[in-house]
């Protein structure tokens, strides 16, 4: 086995205004939205911590401040040093390594993650792999079902890449970038100092030079970067926490499939709530509730014979009684949705009450 030395870092890739996952990110960072019942950023740090990253760097731009107060706390916790490497620009995907230079340039090679993506994190296998092929850059892939929605990585047997093709028309594969990788220091040389891309712009120059390789992901992978997607990455996560940690999922009459509930929770009588659900601190469920791949952030409450699928309900958020909300709808924080109104697909921005049905998508400003 590769151990990994104790100067081991790693950046991950913060910067942005998570436009996206709008309405949540008009209250938050996107990294600190609860996934799962943790900020997103902390399933990736906690990952990197147990293989022995000694200092993760979080390249930022938005909201700063908010980020930094956030790990501040965190980082006394995991026993990691956490840094931020301020972002004066959107710096492109390449750009914030660069800026990060003097934090990540110890000699050693280093991980860098995308904030919004979720995985079985091998980290340690990826070290193993990128240093038995004598990799300057490894990229974890996935599989998907419809590759022709994203970038395809083509490489040979033992991983070595040939080219990447943007959304094919033709089948030329089926394992795309999954958004996590393992640099060697060398790649600094290959990055200016000014907004690059480093899938159209680095990555391509370095497989010119055959020191390009890819390692095929084994488990599940989402970007939870979108209310649909993060709903969906939910549902992939839970089935995970099925496998792996199967005491954490809540069981009982009132339960179907993979449920996960804060312990502060409140839930009442005659509740159907599952499959993949989230259930937050201080969340309050009462009777007769049908909740169906719904996300509830902390303090949120649905009230008395709602049904609430395919949803997410944002921070200190109340569903009125008898309420239906389908079909991705989302609400921000401190929303009221009064009792008896139908939501199909409404996007609800912070702080606003609704009282009558939206049938059909919408945005509520």
């Amino acid at each position: 086995m590769v151990r990994l030395g104790n100067r081991m870092k790693a950046l991950i890739l913060v910067g942005g205004y998570g436009t996206r996952l709008r309405p949540l990110t008009l209250s938050a960072p996107k990294p600190l939205v609860e996934f799962a019942n943790q900020a997103m950023v902390m399933h990736q740090i906690q990952a990197l911590a147990k293989v022995g990253v000694s200092e993760v760097v979080l390249a930022v731009n938005y909201q700063p401040n908010t980020m930094r107060d956030f790990l501040a706390r965190e980082q006394e916790k995991l026993g990691i040093k956490i840094t931020t490497s301020q972002e004066n620009e959107p710096m492109g995907t390449a750009g914030p390594i660069k800026l990060a230079e003097e934090h990540l340039n110890d000699g050693e090679p280093f991980f860098v993650l995308n904030s919004d993506v979720t995985c079985t994190f091998p980290f340690q296998q990826m070290l193993e792999f990128h240093k038995k092929a004598g990799a300057e850059g490894t990229l974890l892939v996935t599989k998907v079902e419809e590759p022709s929605a994203f970038g395809v990585v083509v490489y040979d047997a033992d991983g070595r890449i040939n080219r990447f093709v943007e959304k094919p028309k033709m089948f030329v594969g089926n394992r795309i970038n999954a958004g996590i990788y393992l640099l060697s220091p060398s790649v600094f040389a290959r990055i200016p100092l000014k907004p690059t891309s480093i899938e159209k712009e680095v990555f391509p120059a370095i497989a010119v030079d055959g020191n390009l390789f890819c390692m095929e992901l084994d488990g599940f992978w989402a970007d939870v970067g979108k209310p649909k997607d993060f709903i969906t990455g939910t549902g992939a996560y839970l089935k995970h926490l099925r496998n792996v940690e199967p005491h954490r999922l809540r069981s009982g009459p009132e339960f179907f499939g993979n449920v996960l509930v804060d312990p502060s929770a409140t839930i009442g009588l005659g509740c159907r709530i599952g499959p993949d659900v989230v259930i937050g601190p201080d969340c309050v469920v009462e009777n007769g509730v049908c909740l169906k791949r719904v996300t509830m952030l902390p303090r949120s409450k649905v009230r008395s014979h709602s049904w609430v699928c395919d949803s997410i309900v944002g921070w200190d958020s109340v569903v009125g009684e008898w309420v239906r909300m389908e079909s991705t709808s989302v609400l921000g924080e401190d929303v009221t949705i009064k009792s008896e109104v139908y939501l199909n697909g409404a996007v609800v921005l912070p702080h606003k009450s609704v009282g009558e049905d939206i049938p059909e998508p919408k945005i509520v400003m």
